[in-house]
C-alpha cells in the first residue's frame, strides 16, 4: 500500500501554475481544493493539473445557510459541481454542529446518493463547526451510520475537548476505523494548529498526533486499501500571527514540506 499526499491550495498567494510546479517539485502526488463554478475558470485550474501530472481531490467546505432546505440545496449544486471534474475523491465539511442528527443525516443522504449516482467517492471531515465536530458527536454518528467514511482532521477535536482525547479512547478507535484520508494538522488543547511543529515544545503532541495515524496506515496496509494525506497546515490567521504586524510566525509552505517529507519517510 502506497500513501498518496496531497498539497492544501488554501493559503497560496502565487501564480496556480507556479504553485502547482512547487507542488510538484517537491514530491507531492496532487493537490486538495474547491473549484470555481465559472466554466472557464474551473477548466484552466484542471488543465494545469493535467501538465503537471497531479492529481485532484475535490473539497467542500460551504456549509454556510441556516435553513436545511436552502443548505441541501446547495450542497448538492457543490457536491455535482466537483464530481464533473472527475476527482480522486470529494471531501465534505458537511453540515452544521447546530443542526439534529436526522438534519445532518439528510445531506449525508445527499451525498450517498450523488456518489452511487456519479462514481465519486464523498468522504465527510471532522471539522469544528460541522456535524462531525466533536469525538463523541462522531461516535454517534459512526455507530448509526456504519457506512460513513472520513477524513479525519484530529486537531479540530483536540481543540473541541480542550485534550489530547485519552478520555475518549472508544470515539477515537471508532473514527481511526473509518478513516480514508488524513488532514496531517498538529492540534493542541487551545488550537486547531501548533505555531510550528518543528518546535521541541510540541513533541508529546505531535507524536500523540502520529500515533494515531500510525494506527490508521495499519488498518489500510492490512486491509490492501488506499489511504491519503494532506499536510494542511494552514495561512495566516489560522497560522499564528505577531500582534500588530499580524506576520505569521512560520512559513506555512516550510511546515507543509516538512511534513510531507517527515510522513513520506516515516510511512514508506
Amino acid at each position: 500500500m502506497k500513501i498518496k499526499f496531497y498539497a492544501p491550495a488554501w493559503g497560496n498567494m502565487l501564480p496556480f501554475d507556479t504553485f502547482c510546479k512547487n507542488v510538484k517539485e517537491v514530491g507531492y502526488d496532487g493537490v486538495e481544493m474547491a473549484l470555481p463554478l465559472e466554466v472557464k475558470k474551473k477548466q484552466e485550474i484542471l488543465d494545469i493539473f493535467k501538465q503537471y501530472d497531479l492529481e485532484f481531490i475535490g473539497q467542500y467546505y460551504q456549509s454556510f445557510e441556516r435553513d436545511l432546505d436552502e443548505h441541501a440545496e446547495n450542497y448538492e449544486k457543490y457536491l455535482r459541481h466537483l464530481s464533473s471534474a472527475n476527482p480522486v475523491f470529494i471531501n465534505c465539511q458537511s453540515g452544521k454542529d447546530y443542526f439534529s442528527f436526522e438534519q445532518n443525516k439528510r445531506l449525508f443522504e445527499v451525498a450517498a446518493r450523488i456518489s452511487k449516482e456519479t462514481g465519486v467517492k464523498i468522504i465527510h471531515e471532522t471539522h469544528r463547526g460541522k456535524s462531525l465536530f466533536a469525538a463523541h458527536i462522531t461516535q454517534h454518528y459512526l455507530t448509526q451510520i456504519s457506512d460513513l467514511r472520513i477524513t479525519l482532521d484530529i486537531s479540530h477535536w483536540c481543540n473541541v475537548h480542550e485534550s489530547l482525547l485519552a478520555d475518549q479512547p472508544e470515539a477515537v478507535e471508532l473514527a481511526l476505523s473509518h478513516t480514508d484520508h488524513i488532514h496531517t494538522r498538529i492540534g493542541h488543547i487551545e488550537g486547531p494548529q501548533v505555531n510550528d511543529p518543528r518546535a521541541p515544545e510540541w513533541k508529546e503532541t505531535f507524536e500523540t498526533h502520529l500515533l494515531w495515524w500510525d494506527k490508521i496506515v495499519e488498518i489500510h496496509r492490512k486491509n490492501g486499501t488506499q489511504l491519503t494525506m494532506n499536510t494542511e497546515f494552514g495561512p495566516a490567521t489560522y497560522m499564528p500571527v505577531l500582534p500588530y504586524t499580524q506576520q505569521p510566525v512560520a512559513s506555512q509552505w516550510e511546515i507543509n514540506v516538512f511534513m510531507l517529507n517527515l510522513l513520506k519517510k516515516r510511512y514508506e
